[in-house]
């Protein structure tokens, strides 16, 4: 890989997730807080972006693969997300924050699923180039909270809605560049067979069966610490100003992971590398429930970062090794559907009811909260240990 597509593949990588990390782990502090929404109401936005994962991403990918080049697609819809997170910070409201935030996850969705595709496309070795490119996600999320952190303290946390605009801003940025990404046009013909009815095919494999489903149960518990983790420091005597940079932790781990152990765990197999990330899940969530000492608890952050880079960017690899060619951007995009789309949304419905259930005197009940997906990251451990064959 040459210096010049390195620099554009890393740029692309490090935008995607600088949007996404402007606003997620800290927006369900705004909603709990100044917008005074109730957990099942914060699971509801949340649940915006599994929502459009669900509807959009086969769509892109279709035409990926077969009309639009990829950069152009990507160049739109981020252009698009950019101007819906402008409005989404200026609603207060349940219904029109939800309706806004449902119109922005339809446009970021679908490049959620093309930006690997893209990536992998100009590669002739993913396994050794990939954590390369990948290693940008996470500088970005650490990067990306560290300046709301210091705008914070500058400033003030104010109503929160800082985050939306840092991410709009950031979406915009992302929109340009793409139009300068390597030139991606579709891999397979008009009239061919749909990529995404191949995709589907996929199922057949007993082995890709297993990861989807094991994929389903460990993603859908991931929302317990997007959705818990700002509050739940806070809770613990974490001042909000300070919170965007505490949960960088996991990001921090993460960089270091993909730099220096991910490559290595790779050349073990893929059922140990995902094996492994499940089970740092559990343990975060554990060391969660125990809730002290609090640097401990803190510091469980990392295993966050780590289990992110072993499970989900695993699991990405996986699917590019065994996915044909000519619908690689369906075959993610399916992977996308089945996690971030059908997981993620029902984790969010599944924590809000859980939080709220647990919810005494407008205070949350942490241990048994966190204990809930302790259960999902087991089972989903287990079952890559003992059946899926990688």
């Amino acid at each position: 890989m040459d210096a010049k597509l390195y620099f554009l593949l890393s740029v692309m990588m490090f935008l995607e997730f600088a949007i996404w990390g402007a606003w997620s782990p800290v927006l369900a502090a705004r909603l709990f807080g100044p917008l005074k929404m109730t957990g099942k109401q914060t699971g509801w936005i949340y649940g915006t972006i599994p929502l459009a994962c669900i509807i959009s991403p086969l769509i892109a990918g279709q035409v990926a693969d077969r009309w639009v080049n990829t950069e152009w697609f990507l160049a739109g819809a981020h252009l698009i997300g950019g101007v819906l997170l402008f409005v989404a910070a200026r609603k207060k409201t349940f219904g029109s924050l939800f309706v806004v935030m449902g119109l922005y996850a339809l446009a970021y969705a679908p490049t959620l699923g093309l930006v690997p595709a893209l990536m992998f496309s100009h590669m002739s070795d993913p396994g050794k180039q990939a954590p390369n490119i990948y290693i940008w996600a996470p500088v970005a999320w650490v990067l990306v909270g560290w300046f709301l952190t210091g705008i914070r303290r500058f400033k003030g946390t104010g109503d929160g809605s800082d985050c939306l605009i840092m991410a709009g801003i950031l979406s915009l940025v992302m929109g340009v560049f793409c139009f300068f990404l390597p030139h991606t046009p579709p891999p397979g013909a008009a009239g061919d067979v749909l990529p995404f009815v191949e995709a589907f095919e996929m199922f057949g494999n007993t082995n890709f069966l297993i990861f989807m489903i094991v994929s389903f149960v460990v993603t859908a518990q991931l929302q317990f610490y997007f959705l818990g983790t700002a509050q739940f420091l806070g809770d613990i005597g974490i001042q909000s100003k300070n919170v965007p940079a505490a949960m960088t932790i996991a990001q921090v781990a993460q960089v270091l992971a993909t730099f220096f152990i991910f490559g290595y765990l790779l050349k073990l197999g893929m059922r140990p590398t995902l094996a492994i990330g499940a089970a740092c899940w559990l343990f975060m969530y554990l060391l969660y429930a125990v809730e002290k000492p609090r640097w401990l608890v803190i510091s469980s952050q990392s295993l966050h970062g780590l289990a992110y880079v072993f499970f989900i960017l695993g699991g990405q690899i996986y699917v590019n090794q065994v996915a044909s060619e000519t619908i690689r951007s369906s075959a993610q995009a399916l992977l996308l559907v089945v996690t971030i789309g059908f997981g993620f949304f029902v984790g969010t419905q599944f924590t809000g009811v859980v939080m709220d259930h647990f919810k005494k005197e407008d205070k949350f009940q942490w241990r048994p909260i966190f204990l809930v997906p302790c259960v999902l990251t087991a089972l989903g451990a287990i079952a890559i240990a003992l059946l899926f064959k990688g």
